[in-house]
């Protein structure tokens, strides 16, 4: 019996033994012969590494096809940093590590990792020192870029030069980790120029969050927009990337290209501004300081220039902006970076304007007021502008009072109208109320009734002295110059409020229309408000009136054969207890078939119409001469508008100014009802990639290279032909065609 056992026992694992080799083999034949083709790439793929081609982003135009922004090409040296610490690892058997305060499991732990600025000390920069193309770095930041984000290239230089580029592709530097590479950079053609529309770009910040950030050894990452246009169309301006797969030989050392697939260059947006008139109106706007200009199509709210001074040029953001810049630009007290066209103010006498409307509206447009130099409301007297003067006004009808700006009129005549008409009116003309426009940083401006009262300030109680300010733009108005320009353009065209419109359409590269954005009616002051165009029409006559005849109080803004209608506004403004007055020209023309509203908004000057209002007529000359066939501007790159608290007397261009009984100067400098409110001056978010300077461990110091004839003869030659085609990309205009 036990030897029965025993056989059995032993017949049993052999059975198990020869299962077992079966198996074996039956795995060997499946790794080897059926998978076999599949693992044997996989070997032959250890020596390629793939690499991100970044999308190339689209171009943005303006209305008739001029570029505003498009790409250029970039000579960069990137390292690969763990390629250069596996070559390390290779040559000397040991890298040298760091330790670094770090978090495992959310709990703080003294950790290590390879010192990759030693290694690259040691092992790069020696090199590139000896031929003289070294460059001062921060160093922790490479030990944090290592640390964080190893898969992403270290981008050492940018805009290589051309001899630098001559170097690296002649001597060929055979060091591991380091490549050259041509790549697509924002190019934001006119410098300056419409910066506070366009934006800029720059790195994704959570790299980690990225969806194909695990497909390729090293990621280059798309540009993404940090702000405005940049910022609001970035999904339809990114593109799609391509991919390289590169060879790297035995040493480490990338060597050459296996294959390639090229990335897609995304849409192409195409703005409503008409980049001459945006050029005339940056030009003209130079003249002060600190302000804003508009310019709008009353046909259908097209916005075909916006302007703000200071401003800045997004360039100094590609790739990075270096950190003392950007300390220069967020510590300018002028604020740069500020959009004041879409920023909030006292709007001053301007607002009589929509004052008159709700008047009208309210049944009480053909009542006269007298004025005797002011009105007192309670215990206080509120004066006229023409009471510091010696004077009044007298007895006035609507017309007569816009066009010699009277106070104490529209005093008592807000408040026959009353506040519920004037903030309903208001709401109907997008006052006090974001536009919607894709721009970050637009305030809403304040129209001040007794529902927002009640909210700022819930003991106070709304009162006629409240109405009476409301009604000359002053106390708890704002708004701003965008806002203004889209109200005057609803008076130009007869009483159809449209929304603004920025983006006019987005188009494929194969010409296809993508998107096209349509204008949008906010409101019909005759459908909607009641309003006759009679009654519009008082306003605007009033409103030529201020320009037209003797007596009107911007009569600067006069141009021959080109009749202007507008207003003038002066809000009292201190800044830290210096005069500083917010001055406004919001207009229309040509009067009878108005094309352009133009509004300017003009911070720490005299008066609207010895400042604002030749601003604007100079912007309007302009255009008027280019549509009537005169040269179009020679368009060059601006410089960044610089800023000042400059108090601006007057402004005068040397403009031939038809002559009408007076030149009437803007009595509104004189003290007015009250102080105005200090404005909703909304920075946009600002979030921009800032490169750190050279810490002591990034120095270098490059030896002095003589080039060899050979070289010395392309650098001559190709430096100059870099040079006047960089010459030729600023000076030369764009098409002056009209779409």
């Amino acid at each position: 019996m036990k030897r029965t056992r025993s056989t059995t026992r032993i017949f049993f694992l052999g059975l198990l033994m020869l299962a077992a080799l079966g198996g074996i083999t039956l795995r060997l034949w499946y790794v080897q012969i059926e998978r076999g083709a599949e693992y044997t790439a996989r070997i032959g793929n250890r020596s390629h590494v793939s690499v991100r081609i970044p999308a190339v982003r689209g171009e943005i135009l303006d209305r008739n096809g001029i570029k505003l922004v498009e790409n250029r090409a970039s000579f960069e040296v990137d390292f690969y940093l763990p390629d250069m610490v596996h070559a390390y690892r290779n040559s000397k058997g040991e890298i040298p590590m760091t330790s670094y305060r770090g978090r495992v499991h959310n709990m703080p732990r003294d950790l290590k990792e390879a010192d990759v600025v030693k290694i690259v000390s040691e092992e790069v920069i020696p090199r590139l020192e000896e031929l003289g193309v070294a460059e001062d770095f921060n160093a922790n930041v490479l030990q944090v870029h290592y640390r964080n984000n190893r898969e992403v290239p270290y981008s050492y230089r940018q805009d290589l030069g051309f001899e630098q580029m001559a170097i690296f592709s002649e001597k060929n530097l055979g060091l591991p980790g380091v490549n050259v590479t041509v790549k697509p950079v924002r190019w934001y053609v006119y410098g300056s120029l419409a910066a506070h529309l366009l934006g800029y770009v720059g790195m994704p910040n959570d790299l980690d969050k990225l969806p194909d950030i695990r497909d390729f050894n090293f990621y280059e990452p798309d540009m993404e927009g940090k702000a405005q246009i940049e910022l609001f169309c970035n999904d339809a301006l990114k593109g799609k990337p391509g991919a390289r797969i590169l060879q790297r030989n035995v040493k480490g050392i990338i060597d050459g290209e296996v294959s390639r697939r090229d990335p897609v260059q995304g849409n192409n947006v195409f703005l409503t501004i008409d980049a001459r008139i945006q050029y005339f109106a940056e030009q003209a706007l130079r003249a002060v300081g600190r302000g804003a200009a508009v310019v709008v199509n009353p046909k259908n709210g097209d916005i075909l220039a916006m302007t703000s001074v200071p401003s800045y040029d997004p360039n100094v953001f590609i790739p990075a902006i270096a950190a003392k810049d950007w300390t220069i630009l967020t510590k300018d007290e002028t604020n740069p970076l500020l959009n004041r066209a879409i920023s909030a103010y006292a709007p001053g006498s301007t607002y009589k304007v929509p004052i008159a409307l709700a008047g009208l509206r309210a049944g009480v447009g053909n009542r006269t007021f007298n004025c005797s130099g002011g009105v007192t409301y309670g215990n206080k007297f509120m004066k006229c502008w023409i009471f510091d003067k010696g004077g009044s006004h007298g007895t006035l009808g609507l017309s007569d009072a816009l066009k010699v700006s009277c106070n104490a009129f529209f005093y008592q005549y807000g408040n026959a109208a009353g506040i519920d008409q004037i903030v309903a009116t208001g709401n109907m003309l997008g006052l006090g109320q974001k536009s919607s426009i894709p721009l970050s940083g637009e305030s809403p401006g304040v129209l001040p009734g007794p529902l927002w009262l009640a909210q700022v300030n819930p003991q106070a109680r709304w009162s006629s002295g409240f109405t009476a300010n409301t009604a000359i733009g002053q106390g708890d108005v704002l708004a701003s110059p965008l806002q203004m320009a889209m109200m005057v353009a609803a008076v130009a065209n007869g009483g159809t409020v449209y929304y603004p419109r920025l983006v006019d359409r987005i188009v494929a590269q194969d010409g296809t229309v993508v998107a096209q954005e349509p204008a949008r009616v906010r409101a019909n002051l005759v459908s909607d408000a009641g309003l006759t165009a009679e009654q519009i029409e008082k306003v605007r006559r009033g409103m030529w009136r201020v320009v037209n005849e003797g007596g009107g109080t911007a009569g600067r803004a006069r141009i021959k054969g080109f009749d202007v209608a507008g207003k003038t506004g002066t809000a009292q403004f201190s800044r830290s207890g210096v005069k500083d007055n917010h001055t406004w020209f919001i207009s229309f023309a040509p009067y009878d078939d108005p094309k352009y509203a133009v509004v300017v908004f003009v911070q720490g000057a005299r008066a609207g119409g010895l400042v604002s209002a030749p601003i604007a007529a100079k912007i309007l000359e302009d255009i008027k001469k280019m549509d009537e066939g005169g040269d179009p501007p020679q368009m060059a790159a601006l410089e960044p508008a610089k800023g000042s608290f400059r108090f601006v007397e007057s402004v005068d261009f040397g403009r031939d100014i038809p002559a009408a009984t007076t030149v009437g100067d803007d009595g509104e400098s004189s003290a007015a009802a009250a102080t105005s409110a200090p404005g909703q001056e909304a920075r946009p978010t600002a979030n921009p990639n800032v490169k750190a300077d050279a810490d002591e461990r990034g120095r270098v110091k490059n030896k002095e290279t003589k080039a060899n004839p050979l070289q010395r003869f392309f650098n001559f030659f190709g430096g100059k032909k870099e040079k006047k085609d960089a010459d030729s990309r600023q000076q030369k205009p764009p098409p002056a065609n009209r779409r």
